[in-house]
């Protein structure tokens, strides 16, 4: 029986000033650095659920949803979404904090796969996610019909084997 961990246990929080080492012309932060920083916060997470060495396997999507400027500070929230057999999906939520109120505006999110490995560079098992709050569960629950989207596109799974993916487009049979 796999052990089980739950979201807020894997959670990891990151947060920078942006410099102007890391602007375009235009003094918006280039989207590389806000990669690159949701990839090791998004690593961070995947960690603290395995407590093994994980790889980044794919980023699935990233939304870049209102420029992030310079002297801007930049939170980044991480948690698991689902944990699969060796694989995790993470979901990170970017926060931009107003300068005068304090207060966070959300800016842009991103949702990586990672997958823990051995000594060797094999795969190997992870704990099951256990959600608790209705935005996990919500994530976790559409976390699967992601990964069956993704298999399917990869050509590893038939679209007649996709049973999330069924219910969403043709509901109960």
């Amino acid at each position: 029986m796999r052990k089980k961990k739950t979201a807020q246990e894997t959670l990891a929080i990151a947060t920078r000033i942006v410099m102007p080492n890391e602007t375009n012309t235009l003094g918006n932060l280039m989207g590389g650095w806000l990669l690159n920083w949701m990839d090791i916060n998004a690593a961070i997470a995947a960690h603290r659920h395995c407590r093994r060495v994980v790889v980044t396997a794919s980023v699935n999507n990233v939304s870049f949803n209102r420029p992030i400027r310079l002297g801007d500070i930049v939170t980044i929230e991480s948690k698991v979404s689902r944990s699969f057999n060796s694989s995790m999906e993470v979901y990170s939520d970017v926060w931009v904090e107003d300068h005068i109120t304090g207060k966070q505006i959300k800016s842009n999110e991103s949702i990586y796969t990672f997958v823990a490995v051995d000594q060797n560079t094999g795969p190997i098992e992870v704990p099951e996610l256990v959600p608790e709050t209705e935005l996990e569960k919500e994530r976790y629950d559409g976390a699967l019909r992601r990964k069956q989207l993704a298999l399917i596109l990869a050509g590893r799974m038939k679209p007649s084997e996709a049973t999330e993916l069924k219910l969403l487009f043709l509901g109960k049979e």
